[in-house]
């Protein structure tokens, strides 16, 4: 019988793209957050001769071969291994293909854990995190799951403390945004607007030099917020939650309340504070000049009265997917009809904390 793994997706709360460095990447800094949406991987596998990988997907738009993200990961760990294996995978595909949500790198995760337990081995967590930066900048986010920072390509990731559980609309629009020239007009960009007449109101000027501002900015919340540290398993857990929620006597809908107060303290601290005029992502400077549509389906997503409207919104990596966060299912559901009514596919859903990521991920 195949593992079943739950290959969850991401947005990036924040995102600051840094110069282009000597390997040709940009530098950046992010804050991932792990959502509860998925795709499904099925692994099935055993120790061969030789190695043989067979992918199957219920996706057209999906590479059944070796320019797939899981099929690099699988790979890349028989290799580590020194071993052969007769491997089988199936992407179950949910979420959108190329829609800045990670989808890919969060199946070649999945199938990274599907495997090691179809063949009762596993690496060590320093070789898993090298080996998923090899495969893709998003994957090594997957291995840790929750609020995670991430530097360099976005492959250097640190666990940080957890938002609970935060309703979230994710709209996944039909238009594609292309990743590398996204990073080329930002290259193209002045080092600042002409003028504060030039400025969007729902994306903030610019400053090119903001990478180590913005890691700061997250590091002081950490410190501010909560300590995060492997447990004995090598699961990160938040000793924020664990501390000072964990052990409150009271019913479940008081603690349900300290939690939502808690990810709605936080989540507001981290749009406060994160880069000094707000937190945001560089993208949204140059995508929606080229797609003013997606800057539309953030202003629905937004909202215009106070009693419904986000949280945070923002583009999602480099898109096209955006996302809102709120304050309750009940506003969120409003900004999902705003936006499906608009034409755009709109999805509900709640980020996902390291905790129930890792308690949801084999789905059995």
């Amino acid at each position: 019988m195949a593992t079943r793994v739950c290959s969850f997706s991401k947005i990036n709360l924040g995102l600051a793209i840094g110069p282009v460095r000597t390997d040709g990447f940009h530098g950046l800094t992010t804050m991932y957050q792990t959502l509860a949406l998925h795709d499904v991987v099925s692994v099935m596998a055993h120790l061969a001769d030789e190695t043989r990988i067979t992918l199957t997907t219920n996706h057209r738009h999906v590479p059944v071969d070796g320019r797939n993200t899981a099929w690099k990961m699988v790979e890349r760990f028989i290799a580590r291994l020194g071993i052969s294996a007769d491997v089988t995978i199936h992407i179950e595909k949910n979420l959108p293909v190329q829609g800045g949500m990670g989808a890919g790198s969060a199946n070649a995760a999945a199938a990274l854990l599907g495997l090691e337990r179809e063949l009762g081995v596993a690496l060590d967590g320093v070789s898993r995190l090298e080996m998923a930066a090899e495969v893709g900048s998003d994957v090594p986010l997957f291995l840790l799951g929750g609020a995670v920072m991430g530097t360099g390509r976005g492959e250097i990731v640190v666990p940080m403390p957890d938002l609970a559980a935060i309703p979230c609309v994710v709209a996944v629009p039909e238009t594609g945004v292309s990743t590398p020239a996204a990073f080329r007009d930002w290259d193209a960009l002045p080092e600042a607007p002409s003028s504060s007449k030039d400025l969007d109101p729902l994306t903030p000027a610019r400053k090119r030099d903001r990478l180590e501002e913005l890691s700061l900015a997250y590091s002081s919340l950490s410190a501010k917020t909560g300590v995060v540290e492997p447990d004995t398993s090598g699961i990160v857990r938040d000793n924020l939650l664990d501390g000072d929620l964990g052990n409150k006597q009271g019913s479940s809908e008081d603690q349900n309340g300290m939690l939502n107060s808690l990810a709605e303290n936080t989540l507001l601290a981290l749009v406060r504070t994160g880069i000094g005029n707000g937190l945001r992502n560089d993208f949204e400077e140059v995508v929606f000049p080229q797609y003013p549509s997606l800057r539309e389906t953030k202003r629905h997503l937004m909202g215009n009265d106070s009693g419904s409207s986000a949280l945070y919104a923002a583009l999602s990596g480099s898109g096209s997917a955006l996302f809102g966060l709120y304050r309750s299912m009940a506003d969120a559901r409003a900004a999902q009809q705003r936006v499906q009514a608009s034409g755009v596919r709109a999805l509900l859903t709640t980020t996902l904390p390291r905790s129930d990521y890792w308690r949801r991920m084999f789905a059995g």
